[in-house]
């Protein structure tokens, strides 16, 4: 057993260089590569994270803006509809009003013609009457000229 401990003492002896050639280099490799490395992931982190936020505000300010244009939208289109009512309404009084006006010249229109035709019908029948005395009385003496002639 002894054999055994010097071995092993002799063994621990070897490696206690190596170990401590190990603890160094783990020291060095932490303060010179790993350090450096961390930090600099840090940083990316960090101006990762920051432009993710300044992104995401970003992204609200936009959709800010197309609510706000959205809402602008709206308001115009229903301005424009309201325009556009008020027009036709417009138009279709300006409409009503014409039609009205030549309803009522070609009422006047008519009237005149009526009293104009009922002249003339008078007139007509006046000289159809006159004429109609003149024609009995010319039968009369064309038919009694011919009796007078057969007699």
């Amino acid at each position: 057993m002894d054999k055994l401990l010097h071995d092993l003492g002799g063994l621990v002896l070897n490696a206690l260089p190596t170990s401590f050639i190990v603890i160094i280099l783990a020291v060095f490799v932490k303060k010179i590569f790993l350090q450096p490395l961390e930090a600099v992931l840090a940083e990316r982190h960090r101006l990762t994270e920051g432009a993710r936020a300044a992104a995401e505000k970003g992204l609200h300010a936009a959709d800010s803006k197309i609510a706000e244009y959205d809402a602008a939208l709206d308001k115009a289109r229903s301005d424009i509809y309201a325009q556009q009512a008020e027009f036709l309404k417009n138009l279709q009084a300006d409409q009503a009003a014409r039609m009205q006006s030549a309803k009522a010249a070609s009422d006047t229109t008519i009237a005149a013609m009526r009293d104009s035709l009922a002249k003339e019908a008078e007139t007509a029948r006046r000289q159809l009457s006159s004429q109609s005395e003149q024609l009995a009385s010319q039968i009369a003496d064309s038919v009694l000229a011919g009796r007078r002639q057969i007699v």
